[in-house]
């Protein structure tokens, strides 16, 4: 399959992998998409197979853009369509009204987990927030206060120790102003039993979510994230642009998608960067894409040398080849701001948020970041989800019919015909309480950005 007409790789449809379409010579650049993923360190005949053994990289350190004005406007379509949920006192909708414990520190994960246990409400647990400093301390800060403050949550009890760096009184700081029948506080160390007191708490929580009802909301109230995880070959044909066909019709409505993993940004941010709204977004787009080579090089590490060993064995060779189908996610919508740690989704169009690629660290950030709701690329297949609904949508046929219990979509074929309405659908239903496999199967985690010292 040709996927560009001025490429010169096509891909077999069989293995994902990469083929001259003809003749090419030492030196010269590899194309697909209709752009350069690297050049040849040998001659290539027709037909030959075309990887790491024959290819490299073309890309190399921190980079200078030109700033070239949007030609888009900010017009937005109108839709009937319209999806079940919950209106909050803020003005943001969720689609689900479960109620989490979310700890304040690692040492008070296990009793929280034992109210859990007894109440059915979801644990949010993680290693962190003691004896860190500096950024660390207050990124772990900002990712948990954007968990107690997704919408979906019907409601929130926060859990501390009570001597931790990250101790109530300091995390309320963060958090800001609550509403107080939603989110509700317990430090361990000041009560006699904080299993009972943590029940009641939760119980109280309940009882108050139990009164939210469902009701008709815009298609355009709807806030997603877009993820991929185990790319192959087939993740920039399939599932990527199809993720990018339907970001373009909810944010064509005014909704918001939200696109992370800066790493896999690297040798497609050019095409991002072309999107953004104004300067202002696109000197922060500069700075997102620099400052994370920075933070590469900085630990001794290699830009661009990418690709995992899954990827690499689904067809993947380069990180500029990986990121090209990546940024599909995204697909033509204006790109209208570009969010930090911690920061929230607010504004219509497409957002560029700062973290990593790593799976379980991205999708924390999305959650913190005020989704509803992710969309989960995959050629290789993985379980893992968050806590809001983290819909797995494979990139190839194989995957979907051996992995049921994970994948949640078959985007495979887009090949041969448009899955946008019937992705649209699917989208709609879990937004009206349909569940997705990572609800189903309880695999719901999170894993918060680290990069500092620990005491």
């Amino acid at each position: 399959m040709l996927i560009n007409k001025l490429d010169n790789v096509e891909v077999n449809l069989n293995d994902g992998h990469k083929y001259a379409a003809r003749d090419i010579k030492n030196g010269e650049n590899i194309i697909k998409y209709g752009q350069p993923i690297g050049h040849a360190t040998q001659d290539i005949k027709k037909g030959e197979h075309v990887h790491s053994h024959n290819m490299k990289t073309n890309l190399s350190g921190v980079l200078e853009y030109k700033y070239e004005p949007y030609g888009g406007g900010a017009e937005y379509l109108k839709s009937d369509r319209t999806f079940m949920g919950y209106k909050r006192e803020d003005g943001n909708v969720g689609i689900r009204n479960d109620v989490l414990i979310v700890c304040t520190v690692g040492c008070i994960n296990k009793s929280a987990e034992k109210i859990a246990s007894e109440t059915g409400a979801k644990c949010v647990t993680h290693p962190f927030g003691c004896s860190q400093l500096g950024d660390d301390h207050k990124t772990t800060q900002l990712i948990l206060k954007g968990l107690v403050k997704n919408p979906n949550n019907g409601g929130v009890l926060v859990m501390g120790l009570g001597c931790e760096n990250n101790n109530i009184p300091e995390f309320k700081k963060v958090l800001g102003n609550v509403n107080e029948k939603r989110v509700k506080f317990l430090i361990a160390q000041e009560t006699e039993d904080e299993i009972a007191e943590g029940i009641r708490l939760v119980k109280e929580l309940q009882a108050n979510a139990s009164k939210d009802k469902r009701v008709p909301v815009p298609l355009s109230k709807l806030k997603v994230g877009l993820k991929c995880g185990g790319s192959d070959g087939f993740s920039g044909i399939t599932a990527n642009p199809l993720v990018g066909r339907f970001c373009d019709r909810l944010t064509s409505l005014g909704g918001m998608c939200v696109l992370t993993e800066v790493p896999e940004m690297f040798g497609a941010e050019h095409l991002l960067m072309k999107r953004c709204i104004n300067k202002d977004v696109f000197d922060k787009t500069v700075n997102l894409i620099n400052n994370f080579k920075d933070y590469f090089t900085k630990h001794n590490q290699v830009i661009y040398e990418n690709p995992s060993p899954g990827n690499k064995a689904g067809g993947i060779t380069t990180l500029e080849e990986k990121s090209l189908g990546c940024v599909q996610k995204g697909g033509l919508a204006a790109v209208t701001d570009v969010l930090d740690y911690g920061d929230t989704v607010k504004t219509s169009g497409l957002s560029l948020l700062n973290g990593p690629g790593n799976d379980i660290v991205a999708i924390t950030n999305l959650m913190a970041a005020g989704v509803n709701l992710i969309l989960f690329t995959t050629g290789r297949g993985t379980p893992v989800g968050t806590f809001v609904p983290t819909v797995k949508i494979s990139t190839n046929k194989a995957l979907a019919e051996k992995k049921k219990n994970w994948i949640d979509f078959d985007a495979s074929g887009l090949i041969e015909r448009d899955l946008t309405d019937e992705l649209t659908d699917y989208i709609l239903e879990v937004a009206n309480g349909k569940r997705t496999k990572n609800e189903e199967n309880g695999y719901e985690e999170i894993s918060i950005f680290k990069d500092g010292v620990v005491l």
